[in-house]
């Protein structure tokens, strides 16, 4: 194992066995030996998860989360609707993602998770996004950024029932009320 790649690795321990091999090389030996069994049991001596089911379910919502994420930028519109709740409040997040898929060309999103609060059966997903939604034709696109709070249900296969602030979806709506309230609309 390399020196820089092993935790227990500092300048104290390096002198040290240099002081024991110039010393004598039975006892430095020894010593060295003494030096890198601890160390390797230390490294692979790994300490137990304190809640592994949390843990578990943490990684399937981040899985899910990811899947919500390409599903919208590969405009899968079966894919991302498969992760929506049958809720009547989330018809108009699917208009608005039909919407954008029949407006745009291309869609590139990046989701960074903040944080995620379990609940219960539920779970909260804070998620700062950006992304670039381009029309045929055009080059640059336009940018767009914000939060969003996810909420979805179920443990083992969560489903999306909700969402909060600014959402990455729906862009198409939020291009045309910008338009409509532009500087230039407004002298018209």
């Amino acid at each position: 194992m390399p020196w820089s790649l092993d935790p227990f690795y500092s300048p104290f321990l390096y002198c040290a066995m240099v002081e024991m091999l110039q010393r004598g090389v039975a006892r430095g030996v020894v010593g060295v030996g003494l030096l890198l069994a601890l160390s390797f049991h230390a490294c692979s001596s790994k300490k137990p998860l304190q809640y592994p089911a949390d843990h578990e379910r943490i990684q399937i919502i981040d899985q899910t989360v990811e899947t919500l994420r390409e599903a919208y930028q590969e405009k899968n519109f079966s894919a991302f609707r498969a992760l929506l709740q049958s809720a009547e409040s989330l018809d108009r997040l699917r208009g608005e993602v039909q919407a954008d898929f029949e407006a745009f060309e291309t869609i590139q999103l990046e989701f960074t998770i903040e944080r995620i609060v379990l609940e219960g059966s539920d779970t909260d997903v804070y998620v700062h996004w950006q992304g670039v939604w381009k029309k045929k034709g055009e080059e640059l696109g336009a940018r767009h950024r914000g939060s969003v709070r996810l909420q979805w249900t179920g443990t083992t296969s969560p489903l999306l029932r909700g969402v909060q602030g600014d959402l990455p979806f729906g862009m198409t709506i939020k291009q045309t009320l910008s338009e409509s309230f532009s500087p230039q609309s407004v002298l018209r």
